[in-house]
């Protein structure tokens, strides 16, 4: 099946730019109850599977061995700014470890938070890897690898934390991993169906603690990010800026090349979502789109209508055009 036509680009009346994509939502029985696009398209889901990648973390006792916090857990299913709220966590979290910087496998990165990046500019400094927007997730790893007696170098991908992850991520889509990519932070990414992955977001949003081992740590793991939506992402991010305008009734995470998934525990639906030509812009509206269709985010907030209706402005901050989510996705429940 084709993709869909998600989300327009207009300039002066004149239709300039469109793009493309797929999203399904399941629900929690792992069926598909609406689709754009194809279902069976094969996907690397890149950051929005960090919530999976968290469940060996919990599910082996490792978190609860190692006192991890509902802060911790939420750095770990991040792809944060780097900013010092999101910073100074991981390099305490990795002292409680006994660990430090250079136990990391996520290499630096300049932090995209603009006091951090002041900061490092103003002192010439370097970044770190704890500025990786990725340091979250890896210190989650490095602390499962820690309790399982493994070896430093926990992202090769014949590693016992890497095994795990792969276990999970085939256990929640309900299908055998076609392969996997590097990730840009060195990590294995496993790949799937589309519908794969929204079927993993369905039974995220269907647990509740209490049911048993998997349901117990997947909802934790949505409360954390629910509960911390600036240590998920930061300011200005769309995670962030949508889990806070729907107050609750919705976990998302983004992921890079324009891939977004949803979880809404009250409806017990997963979403996913992805835009062929891997542009954020368009993946932030169309999930903001869905959304609203879902009934989780109000139309008339104004974090609604920045993805939904995004003015564009030129240089002189003059509205030049408009982003605007497709008929495709607007039109559709």
């Amino acid at each position: 099946m084709s993709a869909v036509t998600m989300v327009e680009i207009w300039r002066g009346g004149f239709l300039e730019s469109i793009h493309r994509g797929h999203a399904v939502v399941c629900d929690m029985s792992g069926q598909i109850v609406q689709a754009w696009g194809d279902p069976d398209k094969v996907v690397l889901p890149r950051s929005s599977s960090k919530m999976v990648q968290a469940l060996p973390l919990i599910e082996s006792g490792a978190a609860d061995a190692f006192g991890l916090t509902a802060e911790q857990l939420a750095l770990a299913c991040a792809s944060h700014n780097g900013a010092a709220i999101h910073t100074d966590r991981v390099s305490r979290w990795l002292s409680d470890l006994g660990l430090t910087d250079d136990d990391l496998r996520c290499g630096p990165q300049d932090p995209a938070d603009p006091p951090a990046h002041k900061h490092l500019l103003c002192t010439d400094s370097s970044p770190c890897q704890w500025h990786n927007n990725c340091s979250g997730k890896h210190s989650g790893f490095l602390t499962l690898a820690k309790h399982l007696g493994a070896g430093p170098e926990y992202i090769d991908i014949d590693h016992p934390v890497q095994k795990s992850v792969l276990a999970a991520w085939e256990d929640v889509t309900g299908e055998t991993s076609p392969g996997y990519g590097i990730d840009g932070c060195s990590a294995p990414n496993f790949a799937s169906s589309l519908a794969g992955a929204a079927r993993a977001m369905a039974a995220f949003a269907g647990a509740r603690e209490g049911q048993g081992t998997r349901p117990t740590a997947q909802a934790r793991l949505v409360q954390a990010m629910i509960a911390h939506p600036d240590l998920v992402a930061g300011e200005g991010r769309a995670c962030t800026d949508l889990m806070r305008a729907m107050e609750g009734r919705a976990a998302v995470k983004t992921g890079a090349e324009a891939f977004f998934v949803a979880i809404l525990p009250d409806q017990g639906l997963g979403v996913a979502l992805k835009i062929e030509d891997g542009a954020t812009r368009a993946s932030e509206c169309a999930i903001a789109a869905i959304l609203v269709q879902l009934g989780v985010l109000d139309p008339a907030h104004p974090v609604a209508a920045r993805y939904l209706d995004a003015p564009i402005r030129n240089r002189r901050d003059l509205v030049t055009g408009v982003m605007r989510a497709s008929s495709a996705l607007t039109g559709a429940r």
